[in-house]
């Protein structure tokens, strides 16, 4: 990533270059890309392929200014996070479905960013950590975003299994891959009837007071840990994308796309 992207990305966070790539620098960037770029689905419900090619990442979310899931937020945040001079790793996970099952390898894509110590990343997982989280501590981690535990998971792998408030997240693998290696399972994601971002159109964006998502013609707004609801009429939706997460659309994202 060269310097007119790193300048237009960093203008697309609304933040500033961190002086050196160190912990604050990274706490920084994750709570400022949590605050500007959506999570989403939408291009599924709009009819439009998902490609984890680099540039195609770069469009779609700084010159287009619009959001993704984890393959493309981590994916070109990983990019920006080298080119600042960060250690970074892609690291695959498990996220676990009902009944604390985990689910498949590479159902996820995380971050690992190595400093004094590893820091694991993620702008990709919707309501998750507003902070790096530590990977090597035990310990409870509190931030914005909850209470989260990283510990070791059943087995001899070394993987870790990650929770958020006492209830399971995913499960994190420890050796690295590229993001070729989630093109499969991204094709997967945004294909199959059994995957849950084929169901129906979802934008959600952390927010200064808490969250603010969009599910199908539902408005979910959560300030300050209490929860409202509206039901949008068709009238209503694309102001709502552009009003509340700076998505202009020309078309409704629908189910049936």
């Amino acid at each position: 990533m060269d310097e007119s992207r790193i300048t237009r990305y960093l203008d697309r966070l609304g933040t500033n270059r961190p002086a050196e790539p160190d912990v604050q620098g990274l706490r920084t960037l994750q709570l400022a890309h949590l605050r500007a770029v959506p999570f989403e689905n939408l291009s599924i419900h709009l009819g439009e392929p998902i490609s984890l090619d680099l540039d195609a990442l770069y469009d779609k979310i700084v010159i287009r200014r619009r959001g993704g899931f984890c393959y493309e937020l981590n994916g070109l945040l990983a990019e920006l996070l080298t080119a600042l001079g960060y250690r970074v790793t892609l690291l695959a996970a498990r996220v676990f479905g009902g009944g604390g099952v985990p689910g498949p390898l590479f159902d996820h894509l995380a971050l690992r960013v190595d400093l004094d110590e590893p820091w694991l990343v993620d702008v990709g997982f919707g309501d998750f950590s507003d902070e790096p989280l530590r990977l090597d501590g035990r310990a409870e981690q509190k931030n914005g975003g909850g209470a989260f535990l990283v510990g070791l998971a059943p087995g001899d792998h070394g993987d870790l299994d990650v929770t958020h408030n006492g209830d399971p997240g995913y499960r994190l693998t420890v050796r690295p891959y590229e993001l070729a290696d989630f093109v499969p399972m991204c094709w997967w994601q945004q294909t199959s009837p059994k995957s849950h971002f084929t169901k129906a159109p979802v934008c959600s964006m952390r927010t200064a007071e808490g969250r603010i998502t969009l599910r199908d013609r539902k408005l979910i707004d959560t300030v300050d840990g209490e929860r409202t609801e509206r039901d949008l009429d068709e009238t209503e939706l694309l102001p709502a994308y552009r009003d509340h997460f700076g998505i202009t659309l020309d078309r409704i994202p629908s189910a049936k796309a």
